[in-house]
């Protein structure tokens, strides 16, 4: 469900995602849409692990990237783009769940540069256990070829 008051937006960010093959692949779904902030989820694969089974850096990694950008294309033109220019992530406990939510939120947005800090959670049936933590800085794109929305 959105909470964004812009459906324009809204449906600008799904339609990005949804032609996001990594996106895809992984079975991540957009829960969360509101000015600055963006949730992915995802559930338990096996497919998705590495060799003790916990979910794989790679993977938690890509959801944060993909949620901080998503949560910046709430703030910006809609001529323009993103591109992720740097990020940071600390792995703070084994991703081990039956579902995991990537929330990112807008720290300093900006015209040309901006930055975002998620985390990331393994959902059980106890309370929801932080498993890593990003800072990602992006790239606003403007009138540059296949690149857009």
């Amino acid at each position: 469900m959105d909470d964004i008051d812009d459906e324009a937006i809204s449906r600008r960010i799904r339609q990005s995602f949804a032609r996001q093959g990594a996106m895809k692949t992984i079975g991540a779904e957009i829960s969360r849409i509101s000015p600055g902030v963006v949730e992915i989820e995802l559930g338990y694969d096996e497919g998705l692990t590495q060799q003790h089974g916990f979910l794989h850096a790679g993977v938690i990694s890509a959801a944060l990237d993909s949620a901080s950008s998503y949560a910046a294309y709430t703030l910006i033109d809609t001529d323009a783009s993103l591109l992720t220019i740097e990020f940071k992530i600390n792995l703070m406990s084994p991703g081990r769940g039956e579902r995991f939510l990537f929330r990112s939120e807008i720290t300093k947005p900006g015209t040309n540069i901006i930055v975002a800090d998620g985390r990331g959670y393994a959902l059980t049936d106890g309370p929801a256990k932080l498993i890593a933590s990003m800072t990602s800085t992006m790239m606003v794109i403007r009138g540059r070829e296949g690149i857009s929305g």
